[in-house]
């Protein structure tokens, strides 16, 4: 996974902790309750379809409205990202008069305005409520609010705000700082810290990261290990596996190794021994520095102190070890994958697919591939497309040609799939020269649901046509809808039928 900027993804995480939590208790209660309301909401994932019916029904049938467990359906979709729906959520508890809002939930339901409506909603909602209800809570949110957009004026302002009504904590001052991150004003991050302090608002742990990094990313870690010193120093702050990692990494972009070591060895000794997350980072870090050893006795620990192994687990370990090009380790921790009863996520494999792949063991590959398919396996668009990718790669367009053919086949496993424009050009280069123009055609028929075709696909298709004597006006008219101009060599290639 990618650590920079690295506080985004360790509060992502950290979240994500605490929404798996609570889905596991959600989900227990499903099992023994067929009734459980979440168990009626979780399956609607697709964000058009509203959670309101399935509300007015569970009220309908005489079924009791649970408070908490409505703020904790809201809170696992927010974690989800399904906010139109936690928004639904939120406004029906609040329209029904069933139980008591808090100023906590009237500040979940701004941000949450502000996410599905916009900026200009979130405000409105916020100026028809009571000046008495206008708690701190709710003036946090709405910067929140401004902050996420990156309204660097309407954000100062509302800090100001807060400031005059006595509303101020640590946790305001760090969204401004995340702001700075946010539109690049590194440099004025470390003066929010300093106004802190001068004001005497107490920054936290995450005020001291933040900072931090926003001295790892301009490379200044002078200033980076002055900050850490200090939090050390502090006991009211204290450091944890977290910031230790973050600067880990800063040293390992920088070269300084044995900086990074001992700033791992402070990691290691920080980190809860059953924290998944916590081994992951570990073990990317010491694969940056080429530690094969440290990253396989962090995984034979992970494997030992963690209950179980995730995808996402795999998809790290198996990461670090084709970086390093040690394929016969990760083949065997791919069939420690296939032993231990995951979800089939294609993501898995296709590391060491692409691992294959870019050392021209495309055949490999592919066999792979194949003997997956033979399990009964139905393999997403993108672990075609890498075989594909290999096989130009080697300028073995036949079976290039395939591969992408039978990506193309599959996109409806995973409908946000994009060929990448390289690749496919190439082959489409290809096609148009030695296939036969059926074949072509109901390949670009079958392409057109996937992508839009470019000039360039459409240049080779032209002379396809020219060069068969065919008619190319509905090509014409298609590039006129894709908004593509004839140009100087296209008009040259139509010209020509004239000669």
């Amino acid at each position: 996974m990618p650590l920079t900027p690295l506080f985004s993804a360790i509060v992502h995480n950290s979240r994500n902790i605490t929404a798996n939590f609570l889905h596991s208790r959600l989900y227990c209660s499903t099992v023994t309750n067929r009734r459980n309301l979440y168990s009626r909401i979780s399956p609607l994932g697709d964000p058009s379809v509203s959670v309101v019916p399935v509300l007015n029904k569970w009220i309908e049938e005489g079924n009791a409205v649970n408070c908490l467990h409505l703020q904790r359906i809201i809170k696992i979709l927010r974690s989800r990202k399904r906010f139109t729906q936690a928004l639904q959520v939120s406004e029906w508890m609040s329209s029904k008069g069933l139980c008591p809002i808090s100023p906590g939930d009237q500040a979940v339901q701004i941000d949450l305005i502000g996410r599905v409506r916009g900026v200009d909603s979130a405000e409105s909602y916020f100026q028809k409520l009571n000046d008495g209800d206008k708690t701190g809570k709710l003036h946090g949110a709405l910067l929140n609010c401004y902050v996420r957009e990156g309204l660097v004026d309407k954000s100062l302002s509302q800090l100001q705000k807060m400031k005059d009504m006595g509303f101020v904590s640590s946790l305001n001052y760090n969204n401004i700082m995340c702001l700075y991150m946010q539109t690049e004003k590194l440099e004025k991050v470390p003066g929010v810290l300093a106004l802190m302090q001068e004001e005497g608002v107490s920054p936290d742990i995450f005020s001291y990261r933040i900072c931090i990094n926003s001295y790892g990313v301009r490379s200044d870690l002078v200033n980076v290990e002055k900050l850490l010193e200090e939090m050390e120093r502090e006991p009211h702050i204290g450091t944890d596996w977290m910031t230790y990692s973050m600067v880990a990494n800063f040293y390992i972009k920088a070269g300084l190794k044995e900086k990074a070591l001992a700033c791992l060895k402070k990691c290691e000794d920080k980190a809860d021994k059953r924290n998944a997350i916590a081994y992951n980072h570990l073990i990317s870090h010491y694969a940056g520095l080429g530690r094969k050893k440290a990253m396989m006795r962090l995984w034979k620990l992970q494997k030992g102190n963690c209950k179980k192994q995730l995808n996402r687990d795999y998809i790290t370990m198996l990461g670090c070890l084709v970086k390093l090009g040690e394929l016969d380790q990760a083949e065997k921790v791919l069939g420690e994958w296939e032993l231990s009863g995951n979800t089939y996520d294609f993501r898995v494999p296709n590391i060491l697919l692409i691992g294959y792949s870019q050392r021209g063991m495309i055949e490999k590959a592919e066999l792979l591939l194949q003997s997956m398919v033979e399990k009964g396996k139905n393999p997403t668009p993108n672990s075609w497309a890498i075989i594909a990718s290999g096989y130009v790669a080697k300028e073995n367009m036949e079976k290039a040609f395939q591969c992408l053919k039978e990506a193309v086949a599959v996109q409806a496993e995973n409908k946000g799939w994009r060929p990448k424009v390289d690749v496919i050009s190439s082959i489409f280069n290809w096609a148009t020269n030695d296939r036969d123009i059926s074949e072509v055609e109901d390949f670009v028929n079958s392409l057109r649901t996937v992508i839009s075709l470019n000039r360039d696909m459409y240049l080779s298709l032209i002379k396809m046509y020219v060069r068969c004597g065919m008619d190319v006006d509905g090509i014409l008219e298609s590039m006129k809808a894709d908004n593509i101009e004839l140009d100087q060599e296209i008009e040259e290639i139509l010209d020509s039928r004239l000669q």
